[in-house]
């Protein structure tokens, strides 16, 4: 259990470092009232975590650890839901209720679709 615990502990470290800089850099790139770097990390994340567990699902691709690591750690410090619905919130809040529309419909449909995208990359079908 402590070994398990400290494995997601590093991977959400590597995540969280890892969504920092992509927010910063979204925002040094993009100044816009989208929330980009929420966007970018939702969607690359669930592409992540498609892949990540396609790899899981074949058996002695990655070992119970590493997927604690990825999965859990890693993706779980990566992924931004709690943002994304501040986010949706604060669009909202200021009215921009298209803008916001889009964030929702785009953000949970390229989700799932890189989820599964992620999934069959693996699946070597």
């Amino acid at each position: 259990m402590l070994k398990a615990m400290l494995l997601a502990g590093m991977g959400g470290f590597v995540g969280t470092c890892l969504r920092f800089i992509v927010g910063k850099l979204c925002h040094a790139i993009a100044v816009t009232t989208f929330p980009w770097g929420t966007f970018v990390v939702n969607v690359v994340g669930s592409l992540l975590i498609g892949i990540f567990f396609g790899l899981a699902e074949r058996g002695n691709v990655i070992s119970a650890s590493m997927n604690v690591f990825l999965i859990t750690g890693f993706c779980g410090g990566f992924t931004t839901f709690s943002s994304f619905s501040d986010d949706i919130y604060l669009l909202l809040q200021q009215r921009h209720w298209v803008l916001g529309a889009v964030y929702v419909v785009s953000s949970l449909a390229l989700g799932l679709a890189m989820v599964w995208a992620g999934r069959d990359i693996v699946s070597g079908k």
